[in-house]
């Protein structure tokens, strides 16, 4: 009989990881061997365990999937990582790529397509939906191409989506682990870069934008 590939799921939420257990519970070639509650503890394992797999949620506290998918990358640049997210493909997708993701799949895929994901990634193949491959082609046109949230860096397009969902700065520096001084820098370089005189309207870019969830 074959291996199993071994899973770990990262989710901040008990129901969605119990979710994802279930589901992969019904495949023959796979096992739920661990699980973590934020990136802190995903990195922790992944530094005392081997994993065929990580399944990273990116929104999550004390360290969110991105930065954790980046410092996963650094320390353990084989690591297969398939990142899973409620927010749409357009939202995070290239950008997790980008940092070293093998995959992106949205929490409203199919079951069916999950476990297609997981064993693409195992193989040590991308896994890419129709979706995602055509964010990626728009990705890599010409700058001047790129809508201006499109330019901003993956620290400052975290604070963007929080002021545009409405969070105070203090909120910001809460969920992001940083002080308010240095998301209030973010915030000034946002202004900048998108050419837009006050907070008012970064919310009002991101509700046109459908930046906010």
């Amino acid at each position: 009989m074959a291996e199993k590939i071994h899973v770990l799921i990262a989710d901040d939420h008990a129901i969605v990881r119990q979710g994802l257990r279930q589901i992969l519970s019904e495949t023959d070639d796979m096992v739920v061997a661990g699980e973590a509650e934020d990136g802190s503890d995903a990195l922790r394992l992944a530094r005392h365990q081997r994993w065929d797999v990580f399944l990273l949620d990116v929104s999550m506290p004390n360290r969110n999937g991105i930065d954790t998918l980046k410092q996963l990358k650094k320390e353990f640049p084989r690591q297969p990582v398939l990142m899973l997210s409620m927010h749409p493909e357009e939202h995070y997708a290239v950008r997790a790529i980008k940092s070293g993701a093998a995959g992106y799949l949205t929490k409203q895929s199919a079951p069916e397509m999950l476990v297609t994901a997981i064993r693409q990634v195992a193989a040590g193949k991308r896994f890419i939906s129709p979706v995602l491959a055509e964010q990626l082609a728009a990705a890599i046109s010409d700058d001047h191409d790129k809508q201006p949230h499109e330019r901003v860096t993956d620290r400052e397009y975290q604070v963007l989506v929080r002021i545009a969902a409405g969070k105070t700065l203090t909120q910001i520096a809460e969920e992001l682990n940083l002080s308010v001084k240095t998301v209030s820098e973010y915030r000034k370089r946002l202004l900048d870069k998108m050419r837009l005189d006050n907070t008012a309207e970064l919310i009002r870019y991101g509700l046109e934008h459908g930046l906010v969830q």
